[in-house]
C-alpha cells in the first residue's frame, strides 16, 4: 500500500518509517536551500514561512510567471543535501520541520537532529525535475524573492509528490552510510580477485 505523508506531519506519522521505505507527500512543500538556512542559523532571521510539521525541499526550481500574474512550476529538481549538513540539525530544532527532501545523503549532524527532534530525510530521484513539477498543483507563495529564483522559498501545494526514499529515519539509521559499509565489505574480496588476474601487468 502506498504510504502518503500529509502535512502537517506528526511524530507518530514517522515512527514506523525505516530507511529504504518509499513515501509520497501531500500538502505543503517549501523549497529551502543554502541561503535560507544561513539566514535562519547564522543571521538569526525569522523564516517567512511556518515550517512546524512541514516539509522542505533542497531544490532550485525553474518558475514561470503566468499572464494572470501567478507563478507556475516548470521544473523542480533536488539539489545536493550535503551542502546543508552544517545547518540542518539546528534548522530542524528551530523550525519543527518533519520531512527534508533532497539529493544524496546527509551526515551525522542531520542523523542526530532527526533522532532528537523526530524528523526524516528522504531522497527524490535525480533527473526527474520536470516530472516533479507535474506534482505541484499550484504555487501558493514566494518568500525572499530578493534571493533570486533558485533560492526563493517557493511554497507549493503538492499531491502525492514522490517517490521519496527514506535515507535517514527517526531511529538514527542512515541508508547511505549503511550502503557504504556494505559496499566496502564486498570490495575487498573483489579487488583481491582482480589483482590475482591482472597482477602480471607492470
Amino acid at each position: 500500500m502506498k504510504k502518503i505523508l500529509t502535512t502537517p506531519i506528526k511524530d507518530e506519522d514517522l515512527a514506523d518509517l525505516n530507511v529504504g521505505d518509499i513515501v509520497y507527500l501531500t500538502g505543503r512543500l517549501v523549497t529551502c536551500r543554502d541561503v535560507a538556512h544561513r539566514r535562519l542559523i547564522e543571521q538569526k532571521r525569522q523564516l517567512p514561512v511556518d515550517l512546524k510539521g512541514g516539509a522542505i525541499f533542497h531544490a532550485g526550481p525553474i518558475v514561470r510567471k503566468t499572464d494572470e500574474g501567478d507563478f507556475e512550476m516548470v521544473s523542480i529538481g533536488p539539489t545536493t543535501s550535503m551542502r546543508m549538513e552544517k545547518f540542518e540539525k539546528q534548522f530542524i530544532k528551530e523550525t519543527g520541520v518533519k520531512l527534508i527532501i533532497g539529493k544524496g545523503g546527509m551526515g551525522p549532524e542531520t542523523v542526530a537532529g532527526c533522532a532528537e527532534d523526530k524528523a526524516v530525510h528522504a531522497v527524490f530521484p535525480g533527473g526527474c525535475a520536470v516530472l516533479a513539477a507535474t506534482k505541484v498543483e499550484r504555487i501558493e507563495g514566494a518568500e525572499w524573492q530578493d534571493l533570486g529564483m533558485p533560492e526563493t522559498m517557493w511554497v507549493n501545494k503538492v499531491n502525492e509528490f514522490g517517490p521519496l526514499i527514506i535515507s535517514i529515519d527517526t531511529k538514527g539509521n542512515n541508508l547511505f552510510e549503511q550502503n557504504k559499509a556494505r559496499f566496502n565489505e564486498k570490495k575487498g574480496p573483489i579487488l583481491e580477485r582482480i589483482k590475482s588476474q591482472v597482477g602480471f601487468i607492470r
